[in-house]
């Protein structure tokens, strides 16, 4: 099977192949699994950057037959290094890999607020935390993206009120 970016989108089938991976889940569908109202037809991840890790996650792509959106050849290392997001489209759907999204310092920064979310199939990938979410929105300062700040810093003070002890009243 081959994909382009009208085919179906299955984002467990990429987190699936990215088993053994050491990453965060950012973007739309970290929103999304966090309970944001959005819709999204990509995975964006961000990936430990050790040699090891490097070398599952090229292992993972090829599994997933993972290709630049771009058409240029696919040079993990070289992209990681050079470039802000990796753009590919595999035969699950899209996949962005984003080395050190705006406004924080990459993977051992957003692993140490993410939470393992359980989403079936005995998937449990780290998931940025909603506050994360919200900081790396307010950096990238994108006109486009000013409504889902809104949100996405609504659900944060939710979210601190809950651990806070707040209640809904009817």
């Amino acid at each position: 099977m081959t994909a382009d970016s009208t085919d179906a989108f299955d984002p467990l089938e990429i987190l699936r192949e990215l088993k053994w991976v050491g990453y965060v889940v950012v973007g739309a569908l970290g929103r999304v699994i966090h309970g944001s109202g959005e819709v999204t037809d990509g995975v964006d991840i961000v990936p430990a950057t050790n040699e090891a890790n490097i070398r599952a996650l090229e292992a993972a792509l090829e599994e997933l037959n993972a290709r630049r959106r771009d058409g240029a050849p696919l040079d993990l290392e070289r992209s990681l290094a050079t470039q802000p997001v990796l753009d590919l489209v595999t035969d699950a759907g899209g996949l962005k890999i984003v080395p050190e999204p705006a406004g924080t310092r990459g993977f051992d920064d957003l692993r140490r607020d993410a939470h393992t979310e359980p989403l079936g199939s005995g998937l449990r990938p780290q998931v940025a935390s909603i506050a994360d979410h919200a900081r790396m929105l307010a950096a990238l300062n994108r006109e486009q993206d000013r409504e889902i700040l809104r949100r996405v810093r609504r659900m944060v003070e939710l979210d601190r009120g809950r651990s806070r002890g707040w209640t809904l009243e009817r």
